[in-house]
């Protein structure tokens, strides 16, 4: 067995002495640093709605396509009096940049925190300067692509990447000038101007680059919550089909296929129509025809005879003898059966069946329709919202981010493009850019703020702890801030809805919002929030230039139907009123005794 001995004393070694890092040591820190997005521990592991990861450079695919775009066209302007005179270098260059953006158009750069995106982004820096610094240095006529070079870099890694790229791009185009013995203070001048407005184009990229990853992160939030709330009514209303001993899928398309199968085993038509009713704007959508073509919407004045007497008695209508007095669905036909289809004491639908002969349906074929239609009311009824329970707020919240981001941050760049554009000219031309400059970085501040007033709009949400009434003064407040609005918030704080329903309300109300303060031009908005725990109301109403209510251009613009499908989504009624110079006025009321139709 072995022996332990015993422990040797010895002297304590000296405290290690920091030894300075070499220049080799600094150089692989700082490669290493340069070559890990900064961003890697939030978006590693982050996959987009289909399972690929994250492309950050392509939530930004239009600004960048139309960026390279104007950088282009600009360059070979500014580089036709050489191409005339035929400067073989300027040829070539603009050969090599056309060549590469056209490239680009069509595959353009991904970057998702791998090293083959690093060194996409990076030979795209690379490239640009190369033309710059051979045809002219800051004079270049490409010198306007390098914009579009660091704006990628800030958009793929953040500012902190950007602004290096940005400080490298500069010294590599300005050194040449700078060294030379011939330089001029207009030199100077131009060098500091140009590297200036890299440096801010970096700035800005990466700060939109971050407010897009926290957007993202947001978002992911949330379609996780909505997907739980999913999977649980999904199972509700599982439970409830089974109950109905219902033989039909949940899914709408497979409702009408067994529909329309075991409809024509019991009865011989020519011709049959399916229709829905749109709750919100008073339509019928056409969801299934079979002998006959229609219109993807009817409005209320456009059913036949038959249909509009089924719906006025609520149950099966003959029309024996149909012809040019008293038509169907199809022209053709001669007889015809309609029926209406009822769900939660209200008409979610008609069914109508048509046949080319006259007094083709007998009374067994009314009873064969009438006792039909309860289990294909209950069948499209829950398939109808177990449809809306699968797409609630999900496609929606994302384009609206997308939209928001665009109309506040996008604008704002594009801005800001043009006005550093005008003031390289007033520049280059000999004129004070002291004082545009100035302008400049109050309105880049501007920028700033849009930015944050973005980020806490998405952050903005009601909860267990926030009720909609609460959200609602917090959110006047900062309109208040940053506009010249008066908010008038009258809400009641005594009951609430669900959250998904109070939720959906809450987004209707900021949409409206951000209808007024983009168009309205109005000076006073005044909302009204009532609800008593079952029953709801959202009105907002403002004094603005208002708009034609029966013009289809904004009546189906973005906004608009997207607070639609909202109200729809919990079953409310959204009614807009409007008139040129007389403000507007929308009203979205949740009733679900039915009280609100």
């Amino acid at each position: 067995m072995p022996t332990l001995s015993p422990p040797v004393e010895t002297e304590p070694l000296p405290p290690a002495q920091p030894v300075a890092p070499t220049f080799q040591q600094r150089l692989a820190r700082e490669f290493r640093r340069a070559s890990v997005d900064p961003a890697a521990g939030a978006d590693r592991g982050l996959t987009n709605l289909v399972g690929e990861p994250i492309d950050r450079v392509g939530n930004f695919a239009s600004v960048v396509m139309a960026m390279r775009l104007a950088t282009t066209v600009i360059g070979i302007l500014l580089a036709s009096g050489q191409l005339i005179a035929g400067h073989t270098s300027t040829i070539v260059t603009t050969i090599v940049v056309t060549t590469y953006a056209m490239i680009r158009s069509f595959r353009p750069i991904r970057y998702t925190g791998d090293l083959a995106g690093l060194a996409a982004v990076v030979a795209e820096v690379a490239l640009h300067v190369a033309v710059v610094d051979l045809t002219g240095n800051w004079a270049s006529p490409w010198v306007f692509s390098c914009i579009t070079a660091v704006s990628i870099a800030g958009f793929a890694r953040g500012y902190g990447f950007a602004l290096r790229i940005g400080i490298a791009s500069s010294l590599a185009i300005s050194l040449p000038v700078l060294l030379d013995p011939a330089r001029t203070p207009a030199d100077l001048r131009t060098c500091g101007t140009w590297s200036g407005m890299l440096l801010l184009t970096s700035v800005i990229a990466g700060y939109g680059r971050r407010v897009s990853g926290e957007a993202d992160r947001e978002r992911d939030l949330a379609l996780d919550r909505l997907s739980r709330l999913a999977d649980a009514n999904a199972l509700l209303y599982s439970l409830h089909r089974v109950a109905q001993t219902l033989p039909q899928s949940l899914d709408m398309n497979d409702v009408l296929d067994s529909t329309v199968g075991r409809l024509r085993g019991l009865v011989d038509f020519d011709a049959l129509v399916i229709l829905l009713f749109d709750d919100t704007d008073g339509h019928w959508q056409v969801v299934r025809t079979e002998g006959c073509t229609l219109p993807s919407h009817l409005g209320p004045t456009d059913l036949p005879p038959g249909p509009r007497d089924a719906i006025a008695d609520g149950g099966v209508v003959s029309m024996p003898a149909l012809g040019a007095s008293t038509p169907g669905f199809d022209i053709r036909s001669g007889s015809g059966l309609y029926a209406p289809l009822s769900a939660r004491d209200s008409i979610m639908g008609l069914i109508g069946i048509e046949h080319r002969e006259p007094a083709r349906f007998d009374h067994r074929a009314g009873g064969l329709l009438s006792g039909f239609v309860p289990p294909l009311s209950l069948a499209m009824d829950n398939a109808r919202w177990f449809a809306r329970l699968r797409t609630v707020g999900a496609d929606e919240e994302r384009t609206r981010i997308a939209r928001d981001l665009h109309d506040r941050i996008g604008q704002s760049l594009a801005y800001l493009a043009f006005e550093l554009d005008r003031i390289v000219s007033k520049d280059r031309e000999g004129e004070r850019v002291s004082e545009p400059l100035d302008r400049l970085r109050d309105d880049v501040r501007g920028v700033i703020r849009e930015v944050r007033d973005t980020l806490y709009d998405l952050r903005t949400d009601v909860s267990e702890d926030a009720s909609l009434a609460q959200i609602l003064e917090q959110y006047a407040e900062r309109v208040r801030e940053r506009t010249n609005l008066i908010v008038i918030v009258d809400a009641d704080t005594h009951a609430r809805l669900p959250i998904l329903q109070e939720r959906e309300m809450w987004r209707i109300t900021q949409e409206a919002f951000t209808n007024i303060e983009r168009h309205a031009r109005a000076t006073t908005v005044r909302v009204t929030w009532r609800c008593d725990g079952d029953r709801a109301a959202v009105r907002i109403v403002d004094d603005g230039v208002g708009f034609e209510v029966g013009r289809a251009g904004r009546l189906d613009s973005y906004g608009m139907l997207g607070m639609r499908e909202r109200a729809s989504s919990i079953g409310a009624a959204l009614d807009v009123y409007s008139a040129p110079g007389h403000g507007t006025t929308i009203t979205c009321v949740l009733d679900p005794t039915g009280g609100s139709r």
